[in-house]
């Protein structure tokens, strides 16, 4: 309590007022938050993700999106990340609005380090916040597990540049399934970090050409969510385009008992020439098999704390080991 004094932050646990109400509302939301900012129980926010190794094209629109949503008073939501992430936190302080950085780490550590006067500022004009205690390093395994926290804050994700393997795809799948709107941007169909944005439009995310895509699907969302304080007038005020408009811009099975008692130790090689296991994520592969099994099994089968779990089997979807199901339900790919 000392350091967080010291550092002024609030650690808030799910039964404070303060806690975002979106939030509560996701399967598995984070029980504890550390907190360093203005953290607002209810406000409109949307989440703009996307590629680390963004192109000048990608930062650009991030940016140009980012700073049109804070200057309707939409509050930005990412995850502090290089590329994608840290034009989206830009845009929304360059529009005078409020942003949110979900962190990886503890909020004692700065990562990426380039990142640490933007961090200050985020934490001064809108807020930063993580599941992760002080100290906590930036692990690999944390930032899956952080992304659903970044969608389960918003009320949809916006992705601006994705290759196939990109985890931001998994936060719009993560994004579905919590009952979020997806949106895309589009790439050219030549390059490798538009694959994956384009195959989200495929299969059924909106395609953003302007803010107004993103904000003539979720003001419905407002006026039925809270219809006294969203009314017409809120309505009318967001969509009003006068400053700085923009052009158009060229993711029922039978549940079984255990968790693959008999194959829990074999692990099969990963399926494609993915990038090697880790010894984590291999002792979890080990427990999965071609039945769909329930995460909550796979928590307890594996005798780890949930966020540990959660966050290797994302890693594990990401390098096409497994694949997971409607229900939060995983199999291995074979």
């Amino acid at each position: 309590m000392e350091k967080a004094r010291s550092l002024g932050v609030a650690i808030l646990p799910f039964t404070d007022p303060s806690y975002p109400a979106r939030l509560l509302r996701i399967y598995d939301f984070p029980p504890l938050l550390y907190v360093k900012g203005e953290l607002r129980a209810d406000e409109t926010c949307l989440a703009v993700v996307g590629s680390r190794a963004a192109s000048t094209y990608g930062r650009y629109t991030a940016e140009r999106l980012s700073r049109e949503l804070a200057l309707r008073g939409v509050t930005v939501v990412s995850g502090l990340a290089r590329g994608i992430d840290t034009a989206a936190h830009r845009g929304a302080l360059a529009g005078k609005g409020r942003t949110i950085a979900v962190l990886g780490c503890g909020l004692d550590v700065t990562y990426p380090p380039e990142n640490g006067a933007l961090l200050q500022e985020i934490a001064r004009r809108g807020v930063a916040i993580t599941e992760y205690p002080f100290g906590t390093s930036p692990n690999a395994s944390h930032f899956p597990a952080r992304n659903r926290i970044i969608s389960g804050l918003a009320m949809g994700v916006t992705v601006v540049e994705a290759t196939e393997k990109s985890g931001s795809l998994i936060t719009a799948r993560m994004a579905l399934e919590q009952g979020r709107e997806v949106f895309a941007v589009p790439g050219s169909i030549d390059a490798a970090g538009s694959r994956g944005t384009n195959r989200l439009i495929r299969e059924g995310a909106k395609l953003v050409s302007s803010v107004d895509d993103i904000l003539e699907e979720i003001l419905p969302q407002l006026e039925r969510n809270n219809p006294a304080e969203n009314g017409p007038e809120a309505v009318s005020a967001l969509m009003k385009p006068e400053a700085h408009g923009l052009s158009a811009m060229t993711d029922a099975d039978p549940k079984p008992s255990t968790a693959n008692p008999e194959g829990r130790h074999k692990t099969p090689p990963v399926p494609g020439g993915a990038a090697p296991l880790s010894g984590p994520e291999e002792a979890l592969l080990g427990l999965l098999s071609d039945i769909p099994i329930p995460a909550d099994e796979i928590i307890r089968a594996s005798g780890n704390k949930a966020n540990e779990v959660l966050g290797i089997l994302m890693g594990l979807e990401i390098k096409g080991a497994i694949r997971q199901l409607p229900g939060k339900k995983f199999i291995r790919e074979e």
